[in-house]
């Protein structure tokens, strides 16, 4: 039986089957490419995260091999400092997104060995002016001085709030302390010749991003207070 090209029945089955014609061809294309999607994805944060210790590697294939290399270890403690999982990539892939929205907390650490010396590195996440920011701080082993810093955005303003992912702000986080006699107290971002209020280090704010220099600031407050008691476990061994 011949069907009416011209009816309404003809009209709805051949855009049914076109539908789904189209709908498999991309669901096939979406599963080719997933693999060196998430692969170019992990690739960019571990180039964040070995950024933090100052580690940067010439291409992708340096990128592998450079956090294989630098990076020793990982896990989640709890609010006491203890360890409470140590398997694999359990601190890769914790979506902070997700993570600072929570009661309770997960607390990620990746543990890099630079020179001979160990880093603790602690993922970060909050808000710019235009949306989220994040990064990861490198802390050294006496858990009281920043080591290094890398933050990025996702849709700061050129030349203003962009900047956080300039080295001439990260760079101004280095062997900044975050406990000032004994107490946790973050590094803060301020206007440029003002001081912390609190009595914390502080950094110059970047000129005409305020919004964001204070989301950095906050950022940085929020996601490394829950780790005081690591950090204070690391400062009995080095005092």
């Amino acid at each position: 039986m011949k069907m009416n090209k011209n009816s309404n029945t003809y009209q709805i089955v051949y855009s049914a089957i076109l539908v789904i014609i189209v709908g498999t061809v991309l669901a096939f294309i979406y599963m080719q490419l997933k693999p060196l999607q998430d692969e170019n994805r992990d690739n960019d944060t571990r180039k964040q995260i070995l950024a933090a210790i100052k580690v940067y590697p010439e291409n992708d294939e340096a990128i592998v091999a450079d956090y294989n290399r630098y990076i020793v270890n990982e896990y989640l403690v709890n609010e006491k400092g203890a360890v409470v999982d140590s398997s694999e990539h359990v601190a890769f892939n914790v979506n902070m997104a997700k993570n600072v929205k929570q009661t309770k907390r997960a607390l990620p650490l990746l543990v890099a060995l630079v020179k001979g010396e160990k880093k603790y590195i602690i993922p970060v996440y909050g808000a710019g002016l235009w949306g989220p920011i994040w990064g990861y701080v490198a802390m050294n082993a006496d858990g009281k001085t920043i080591f290094g810093t890398n933050f990025s955005h996702q849709g700061e303003t050129p030349g203003l709030g962009a900047k956080i992912t300039e080295k001439e702000f990260t760079e101004k986080f280095e062997g900044k302390h975050i406990y000032m006699e004994g107490a946790f107290k973050s590094v803060e971002v301020v206007k440029k010749g003002q001081k912390s209020v609190s009595g914390a280090e502080s950094i110059d704010a970047i000129s005409g991003a305020t919004i964001t220099s204070r989301g950095v600031s906050a950022m940085l407050s929020d996601c490394l207070q829950p780790y005081d008691a690591f950090f204070k476990t690391l400062q009995a061994v080095n005092p």
